[in-house]
């Protein structure tokens, strides 16, 4: 009987070994996304998957290049990031053209909770105070 099971044993590593008998690789078994569209509004991307396939898409136009605007092709949300180190009291307002707009506070280098992107358009802008009073305020383009 051991020398079935050891035989069975040796089979299995034989065929493991020869890649015949082996599971998918982890890319191949794509994750489902946390959330999509509409369903990812509020939502923090870190908490989610769609940080895992997020590119920039657009970029604001200021002399610092202070704000981008990241999207999830899988979840279709965006959100904004700062890319300076903003000072206390900055904040990210997130916006749709549905009229939908967040608004996350925060300090460094943080991003915004998402918003809708699907088959409407999202863009983001950083405000923080200025060191010379009043307020900056940076936006990106649309996606």
């Amino acid at each position: 009987m051991k020398a079935r099971i050891l035989a069975a044993s040796l089979s299995a590593g034989a065929l493991l070994a020869t890649g015949l008998l082996a599971a998918p690789p982890a890319s191949a078994v794509a994750a489902a996304p946390s959330c999509v569209g509409a369903a990812c509004n509020g939502k923090n991307p870190a908490n989610t998957t769609c940080q895992n396939d997020a590119r920039t898409v657009a970029e604001s136009s200021d002399p610092m290049g202070a704000m981008e605007l990241r999207y999830s092709p899988s979840c279709r949300a965006a959100w904004g990031r700062f890319k300076i180190n903003a000072p206390s009291g900055a904040r990210i307002e997130i916006k749709n053209s549905q009229g939908k707009k967040y608004t996350t506070n925060g300090r460094g280098t943080f991003y915004s909770v998402m918003i809708n992107d699907k088959d409407v358009k999202a863009w983001a802008c950083g405000i923080w105070p200025s060191e010379f009073g009043g307020t900056n305020t940076a936006c990106t383009g649309d996606y």
